[in-house]
Order: structure tokens, then sequence, then C-alpha cells
């Protein structure tokens, strides 16, 4: 079986993510992420999820039956719940997952607005979108200001605020729920602070290297139709038919009836 040119970049591009995601810095900064996310999995039930990332499998302390986890290759497949696939062409029915995570992928992907699209196709009405994101304004994103940096992980691919994202949200019907940030550091520091982590996230500053959406599905608005039988004349006479405006013009009428009475 052969390997198109952009399936093998990108299992290359997640081979470069998990060595970072190994590293002090990355398992620092999941284990923050893993902290942000637990809150929000602990009130998911369902039958089916869905994790599309690159690190180690963040969402395991969700109650939801069957986790999947994604890789674009046999090879990188992890364990017998992984799903081999692009991740822009998910192989899965609509509306089927009650939880769906995007972990840092759509900096890197190249098509990352059917990525989403995607995402958002197999994410139930009930259920939950979650995207992991690079806050371009960070300690971590310091790095990114010398134009070498931007060739390797985690600088590398287009950082984008959870604003931009949020329009991106509205194309596919989902709307952002709530904003969290995570991975507080001072500058040149490892995101292990414990102190400036729990200060961060009780008031949620948006200083963190990462930021967590929770998005969920737009309610749709029923459309009442109107009957199409028609009627020559409303029931009941003119009166029912009759305007505000019509009513308004009859008062005076009524009123020199009352007079004559």
């Amino acid at each position: 079986m052969s390997i198109s040119p952009s399936t093998s970049d990108l299992a290359a591009l997640v081979r470069d993510g998990r060595r970072f995601w190994a590293s002090p810095a990355g398992e620092g900064l999941r284990h923050a992420e893993r902290a942000c996310l637990g809150p929000v999995c602990e009130r998911l039930f369902g039958a089916h999820s869905l994790e599309l990332g690159m690190a180690h499998h963040l969402a395991d302390m969700c109650p939801v039956r069957h986790a999947m986890v994604w890789a674009p290759t046999r090879e990188l497949a992890e364990s017998s719940s992984t799903l081999v696939c692009p991740p822009d062409a998910l192989p899965l029915p609509d509306d089927c997952l009650s939880l769906v995570v995007i972990h840092h992928l759509l900096e890197v992907v190249q098509d990352p607005h059917h990525m989403l699209q995607e995402a958002a196709r197999v994410t139930r009405d009930d259920g939950r979108l979650i995207i992991f994101g690079w806050m371009p304004l960070s300690a971590g994103g310091l790095p990114r200001v010398w134009p070498s940096r931007r060739r390797r992980l985690p600088w590398r691919g287009h950082w984008r605020t959870p604003a931009r994202l949020g329009d991106w949200l509205a194309f596919v019907d989902f709307e952002i729920e709530r904003v969290d940030y995570c991975g507080f550091h001072l500058p040149g520091a490892l995101p292990r602070n414990a102190l400036l982590e729990t200060l961060g996230r009780r008031h949620n500053l948006p200083l963190g290297d990462s930021y967590m959406i929770q998005a969920e599905r737009r309610p749709q608005l029923a459309q009442t139709q109107g009957s199409r039988l028609g009627f020559s004349q409303p029931f009941g006479g003119a009166a029912l038919g009759a305007t505000r405006l019509e009513a308004r013009r009859l008062m005076p009428e009524q009123e020199r009836m009352t007079e004559v009475d």
C-alpha cells in the first residue's frame, strides 16, 4: 500500500509532535491541559468519543464508554481503538460522537477549515467539541519572533486567537460556550509553576500558553409555516380579520353609539 506525499508529511509531523509532547516542556503543558479538561469530561456521558492530536491520550478520564484516538498511518497507531485516516476525512457517520477533542492540530494541518468541518459533522447535537490551541500572546509564544523557530514544533504553523476560531465555528453551526486558559509560567521556565497555574486558572487570564474552547451546536429554531389552505373570507366575518388600525377607526363610532344610548 503506497502512502501519498501528504500522508507521509503528516506522519512525519506527528512523529515530531510526539517527541515534543514527551519532552519536559510538553509533559508540563499536557498536565495543565488535562487538568483543564477534566471537569468538562466528568459531565459528559455517551457511547463514543474521538481525540485528534499528537500527544498521548488527553481525555482518558472521560466516562464515555468507547474512546477513540487518531493516527495518520497504521504504523503510528498505538491501540486497537485508533482511527487511521486523514484528519479531514473521518470515516464516521454524522452526529455519532458525544465528545470530539482537537488538540493543537488546526495550527499545522494543510486544510484546517475542512478538518473543523469534519469534526463538527460527527459531533452529536448534545455533544461537545473541544479545541486546544496555542495562545499567540504568551510566554511560550515569545520564541516565534525568530523565524528559524517557526519551522519547528511547537512554534510551527499558524497560531489563531479564540475569537478567530469563533468565526470559524460559526460557519459549521457551532458557538463557543466557554474559553479557558492554561499553561501559565514565566518566560524561559517550564509550565510547572503550581502557583501561577492556580492563579491564572482561578481568574482565567488570557496569558497561558494554550487555550481550551468548549463549543456546542447552535440551537436550530423551528420555522413555522403558514397554512396552505386559502379562504375567501375570514371565519366570523370581517371583524376577525380587522387590523389594529381598523379597530382604532371603529372606536369613535362606538363612542357615538354609547352617547346616543
